[in-house]
């Protein structure tokens, strides 16, 4: 079977640290989504792994969470 890389655990791990980073930082959705002046939903679907994130777009989940950019990758 041929899965997208956006269906492997490693990608479900990668969401669930954006989420729990996020929860640790006291932040909603919607105050993360206007520091990146991006939509609420865009927020909800890259949590739920609807969406993906790129490389430059985690630095600035990273910066806005205080967090190591390996926070989210190991």
């Amino acid at each position: 079977m041929n899965r997208k890389s956006i269906h492997t655990r490693d990608y479900a791990y990668f969401v669930e640290r954006l989420r729990k980073a996020r929860l640790e930082a006291g932040f909603t959705q919607t105050q993360v989504a206007k520091k990146l002046r991006r939509p609420q939903s865009h927020i909800s679907n890259v949590e739920s792994g609807q969406q993906r994130v790129d490389v430059v777009e985690l630095k600035r989940f990273a910066k806005i969470y205080a967090k190591d950019i390996n926070y989210f990758i190991h």
